[in-house]
């Protein structure tokens, strides 16, 4: 027999995909579930599991080409005598694939960015009952219930889409999810480089008067900023002396301490006290998160944005969390991040503060309820309290809110708690 493999969905918005490259060439053996192909998502390069055992017998669709989503890309033929006739069937397969699996529309749970989402989706054998052939799941998903002993087909997704995630499988073997691993503080932190999170990206040279055409990343941005455009957003600003902050920086700054990942953990404490700022709006009603996930603008060196998510932030050290951070940072200019590692935000940070801005709008993910603009911390001559003028460092922040969920007077409580945290009590973020 011979079996279609298709481009997968990796991500909401996805209508076509490109071929990085082909782990196999045609000939080649291919075991059910070995990866055969790298398809490039809007975030990431993602590999491509075959669902069958046999031969790849022909590619349709080569290194650096396009196709669009659910038409054949490779045929695998179960025997080494159908190659040849996977071959002779290869020109009439490459336009139109037969019955190819429709990607599935659903809508994103509250802690994903629909257009922003991509998952190494395979196409599995046709359905028997009804529902979509496509079993979408997490690497560390799929390995714990082969241990378990627990089949894919009979569970239901938590994840972004519909993906399936450890927790998932843990509640069907009837286990108490486990939280993500976090790596150990040492005693003494091993003193790292600081990473910049927002370098400015080389551009690529280009010549006056040409056209360059957008990359997956780019494309995938320009709908984000599109879908955003139906949310009714309102904003709202602060100024914070950072005094406090500055000095607890320098202070832990040699310790591999990121000013990022400081920033983050301030935001997801005061979340902890204001839930509705990292909600997020459904027809069905207000999301409200399992989990407090930071999610940070990075601009990528070919172009775009990308998201890179600090999980469970409000509960991770600050030096794990830098740690984390550094880590995220360098795989995710690299593309191997895996999707739950940007797709999962639920509150979004954008600091331009690096390049001096002093003041800036953000627009809203979709998907997400706020998202909190960053400018820079410099000196400001000030009234002090006894009536005297004095000289402290201060940044402007500023949010973006959808006013479905949030109101003004929620906005202004958060960004009045998160400023009284970073001027007063700030001490408390390395505890």
């Amino acid at each position: 027999m011979i079996h279609d493999i298709f481009m997968p969905a990796l991500s909401s918005t996805m209508t076509e995909g490109k071929i990085v490259s082909w782990v196999k060439s045609p000939g080649d053996k291919v075991a059910k579930g070995e990866t055969v192909v790298v398809v490039e998502s809007d975030k990431a390069d993602m590999d491509v599991e075959s669902f069958y055992d046999g031969y790849l017998a022909t590619i349709l669709v080569e290194a650096g080409q396009e196709a669009p989503v659910g038409n054949a890309i490779a045929l695998i033929a179960e025997t080494q005598e159908e190659i040849a006739q996977a071959q002779q069937k290869a020109p009439s397969s490459s336009p139109k694939s037969p019955e190819p699996s429709p990607p599935q529309k659903e809508e994103a749970p509250a802690s994903s960015a629909p257009a922003a989402t991509a998952t190494a989706t395979i196409t599995a054998p046709p359905s028997t009952n009804g529902k979509s052939s496509r079993i979408v799941a997490s690497p560390r998903a799929k390995k714990l219930a082969k241990q378990l002993g627990i089949a894919l087909n009979s569970i239901e997704g938590s994840g972004p889409y519909g993906r399936i995630v450890a927790e998932d499988i843990e509640k069907a073997a009837g286990k108490t999810p486990t939280p993500p691993a976090i790596p150990s503080q040492p005693t003494a932190p091993t003193p790292t480089p600081t990473v910049a999170p927002a370098a400015p990206p080389t551009p690529a040279p280009v010549t006056a008067g040409e056209t360059v055409p957008l990359n997956t990343l780019q494309k995938a941005v320009v709908q984000n900023m599109v879908a955003t455009l139906q949310v009714p957003t309102f904003h709202v600003g602060y100024t914070i002396t950072t005094d406090e902050l500055d000095k607890l920086y320098k202070k832990l700054k040699p310790k591999g301490v990121t000013m990022t990942a400081l920033l983050a953990k301030a935001v997801a404490v005061t979340l902890q006290k204001h839930p509705i700022v990292n909600a997020n709006y459904s027809e069905q009603g207000i999301r409200y998160p399992q989990s407090i996930n930071i999610a940070i603008a990075v601009a990528m060196p070919d172009g775009g944005l990308i998201t890179p998510v600090l999980r469970n932030a409000d509960n991770i050290d600050i030096y794990s969390l830098s740690r984390t951070w550094k880590d995220l940072v360098d795989r995710a200019r690299s593309k191997q991040l895996k999707p739950e590692e940007y797709n999962s935000g639920t509150f979004t940070l954008s600091n331009l503060g690096m390049f001096g801005v002093d003041r800036f709008d953000a627009i809203l993910p979709p998907g997400q309820g706020s998202i909190l603009a960053i400018g820079a911390s410099s000196p400001q001559v000030v009234a002090t309290a006894d009536g005297l003028f004095g000289v402290k460092r201060q940044m402007a922040v500023n949010i973006t809110c959808d006013h479905r969920v949030i109101y003004g007077s929620h906005a202004a409580a958060f960004l009045q708690e998160f400023a009284n945290l970073l001027e007063t009590d700030v001490q408390s973020l390395t505890m």
